[in-house]
């Protein structure tokens, strides 16, 4: 029995080396391998640690970067409307000088005209008359040319057409001419003078509308106006009023300060036949503009 317990014992020992040396062999492997894990592990956190912070760093340039970006959008909004508002206060200084312009223009020169005119008058039809050629006793005819010389003014009534059209004025034009056609022409049978003055007295009354108000140069037209002709000699039933129509156009030139020259046309028209005379026709000539 004490042999079987000494071999026991015997064994025990044995194996309780053989373990002590197991341990003592695996045990340096096995603390070796922590260490290695574990300095993995730390490796790894702060690579972790690392990149987190390299995150927050690329997201901080990102929202800095788009900070900066919409700051340059609004600098850019702002640049752009600082521009346009530089634009239109210059368009505002533009138009104030012409305005300014205009209104100078308007002030330097008067809008009413006092104008003295003179040229060559032609009639459609060769005139008659009780004195001249009549129907019962002929005698001589006057030509159908003539000279003209007349006067008149023009009141303005508005700038702008009552504010139809800008830079366009309307005035009324009231206005006399005389106009000679023969001096000396052959007296009929009834005429106690060899010779008869053959000429023509018109009074017209009309609307003038000009264009281009403020400019040197005004071109104009009358649509329409009415006209009342004294003929001398009378027609053969001793009728010496005629009335009728007016139509005209012309330019005016400022040649300086309020004076003006200026070119037109116009023609008379009447309603028909008088006796026998017929006085349409038609003037053209220059006339001398002086503005109050």
């Amino acid at each position: 029995m004490k042999h079987f317990l000494d071999k026991t014992r015997l064994a025990v020992r044995i194996a309780a080396s053989s373990l002590a040396i197991v341990i003592a062999t695996i045990a340096p492997h096995a603390s070796a391998q922590d260490a290695r894990t574990q300095a993995l592990e730390r490796s790894l956190r702060q690579l972790e640690a690392s990149l987190q912070a390299l995150r927050s760093e690329l997201n901080q340039v990102k929202s800095e970067s788009a900070r900066e970006a919409q700051r340059i959008i609004k600098i850019e909004e702002m640049a752009t409307s600082v521009e346009k508002r530089q634009t239109q206060e210059a368009q505002k200084v533009t138009n104030v000088a012409e305005k300014t312009d205009l209104l100078e223009a308007r002030s330097n020169h008067k809008h009413n005209m006092l104008f003295f005119r003179g040229g060559f008058a032609h009639a459609d039809h060769v005139r008659n008359g009780v004195s001249t050629n009549s129907s019962a006793y002929p005698g001589g005819l006057p030509g159908q040319s003539a000279w003209y010389i007349g006067a008149g003014f023009d009141w303005n009534l508005t700038r702008d057409a009552w504010g139809l059209a800008p830079r366009t004025s309307v005035a009324s034009e009231l206005m006399f001419e005389y106009k000679e056609f023969g001096q000396n022409v052959t007296g009929n049978g009834l005429n106690a003078h060899p010779g008869v003055n053959v000429s023509q007295l018109t009074l017209t009354a009309a609307p003038k509308i000009r264009f281009l108000e403020g400019s040197k140069i005004r071109p104009w037209i009358i649509p329409a106006g009415l006209g009342i002709h004294v003929i001398s000699p009378p027609s053969e039933s001793i009728t010496v009023l005629l009335p009728g129509v007016m139509f005209g156009t012309g330019v005016d030139y400022n040649i300086w300060k309020n004076f003006f020259v200026g070119l037109d046309a116009r023609y008379h028209l009447t309603s028909g036949r008088n006796d026998g005379i017929k006085i349409d026709g038609v003037t053209a000539g220059g006339y001398l503009g002086i503005g109050f």
